[in-house]
């Protein structure tokens, strides 16, 4: 995406409803915005954060030129005053953000943006493009990582990707995630992911036998070489030949054949049969990987069968996150500032899910002692005091489930990111996020990131909250 694309990457409603504050002299008034999402996808126990390090890009490059106000004055919406008055803008933001890989949950403000009217509502289309979709193949990356139980998959989805910006951001996600390398070689270059590859059908396809292109390629790529058995006769033709090259050329070379790659059919039939034939032949060190349309559930599903299986690749149910391919990534207005007060805002709705959390909040994690597993989050006002020795923690939709916990450890999840339009963080590269990652979801009990029926994560509120979020529904709402 380009400079231009980027800063027009905005919905078009955000631009007249800042022509509206302009004209009505209400655009230099502060508000705040949280960023959060209303539902887990896959139905599952947990999320994990992405998508920060293009929104801080974004930020930091902030600004209307030529081409923009051009492409603006074009569209007969807007007078010279305000175009002039976008074109000299610079950001004066305030940034909190979760840090990137940290596990989160629905309806916590993952990025609160405090802002002048004008310049907080223009970013909320960017931001939500950024950490959607990152957040979204992290968390199903994660998911079939997980499933493959300590096995490698690799990323392979770019072909299948929803756009080039989606198959790079994808495998960087999804190597964040746990993933051990990808497909993608811009990502490689962009982000430092391990890349990998071998060959396809067509390589094979395109030589007189398959024992021809088996043994071009050993020639090639000696101590990298993984056969791809599938393309005629699994058992009886590819595996065979894969041997055939192993012992007349690979080995008497002092190379070995590191693996095979099985595209179609049964793959737990025939990893079994091919892990026998292989070692019958002495190529107990010959790696078996699979791939064809897989996802978290058929991953769970081979190994219960026993499937002999190294390594899987996964390609368009990762990249698309194609079981739910769309997370609900909302960003809503909680409060404003008057004369140097802070006015909470409250969005009130038929549908019980979409009624905002008001106030300029913090989100706070609660952590045992002994296990440093995370009991639970809280959200809070910002100028609460938190008790270290002992704090009742309650549900909000069922206030009288209440759990009084000591012993505890907690920490602020959101970080500041900009202050006064100023990036103050340091942006982590890929490994660190990876390593983050890793660390942060093992606080997170092993029943929470269950495939199936996980665990609920209790994310509840503080007394104040509950208490100010009450008042306002009560201030808002008419007897029928």
């Amino acid at each position: 995406m380009n400079f231009k694309e980027s800063m027009l990457m905005t919905d078009f409603y955000e631009y007249t409803m800042s022509y509206a504050y302009f004209k009505q002299n209400k655009h230099e008034e502060v508000a705040y915005f949280d960023m959060f999402i209303r539902r887990i996808p896959d139905g599952g126990g947990f999320m994990i954060f992405n998508g920060l390090h293009r929104f801080i890009e974004f930020v930091k490059n902030f600004h209307f030129d030529d081409e923009c106000i051009d492409y603006l004055r074009k569209t007969n919406f807007f007078d010279e005053e305000f175009l002039a008055y976008l074109k000299d803008m610079k950001l004066n933001i305030d940034v909190w953000s979760v840090k990137e890989g940290t596990p989160v949950f629905a309806n916590e403000p993952l990025v609160t943006i405090r802002g002048t009217l004008i310049q907080a509502q223009i970013l909320e289309t960017m931001l939500l493009v950024c950490v959607n979709y990152s957040t979204l193949i992290t968390t199903k990356a994660y998911r079939i990582a997980r499933a493959a139980q300590g096995r490698g998959v690799l990323e392979m989805g770019s072909r299948r990707a929803h756009g080039v910006d989606a198959a790079i951001e994808g495998a960087r996600a999804a190597y964040i995630a746990g993933c051990s390398a990808t497909a993608c070689t811009a990502s490689g270059e962009k982000y430092n992911v391990p890349v990998t590859g071998t060959i396809a059908h067509s390589y094979i396809q395109l030589h007189d036998t398959e024992l021809e292109a088996f043994r071009s390629y050993a020639e090639v790529t000696p101590d990298n070489c993984t056969l791809l058995v599938d393309t005629y006769d699994t058992l009886h033709s590819g595996i065979p030949n894969a041997i055939k090259v192993a012992k007349e050329y690979l080995i008497p070379n002092g190379h070995r054949l590191k693996g095979i790659r099985i595209d179609s059919g049964d793959l737990a039939y025939l990893s079994k049969k091919a892990r026998k034939m292989l070692d019958a032949e002495g190529l107990e060190d010959c790696k078996i990987v699979v791939s064809n349309s897989l996802d978290e559930y058929i991953i769970d599903d081979l190994i219960l069968q026993d499937a002999k299986i190294d390594s899987f690749g996964v390609g368009e149910n990762l990249i698309t996150a194609k079981s739910t391919p769309v997370i609900g990534g909302v960003y809503k207005v909680v409060a404003n500032e008057k004369n140097g007060e802070i006015i909470p805002k409250i969005k009130i709705s038929g549908n019980v899910e979409k009624v905002t959390n008001p106030g300029f909040k913090k989100v706070i994690r609660f952590y045992d002692n002994d296990t440093n597993q995370a009991i639970a989050d809280i959200l809070a006002l910002k100028d609460e005091v938190i008790s270290k020795d002992e704090y009742l923690l309650f549900d909000p939709s069922a206030p009288w489930k209440q759990k009084r916990i000591k012993n505890y450890h907690y920490v602020e999840l959101q970080v500041p990111i900009f202050v006064n339009g100023q990036c103050v963080y340091e942006t982590p590269n890929t490994e660190e996020v990876k390593q983050y990652c890793i660390d942060q979801m093992a606080t997170v009990w092993e029943e929470v990131k269950r495939l199936r029926f996980p665990h609920r994560y209790y994310v509840d509120y503080s007394q104040r909250l509950f208490d100010l979020k009450n008042d306002l529904i009560k201030q808002n709402t008419m007897d029928i």
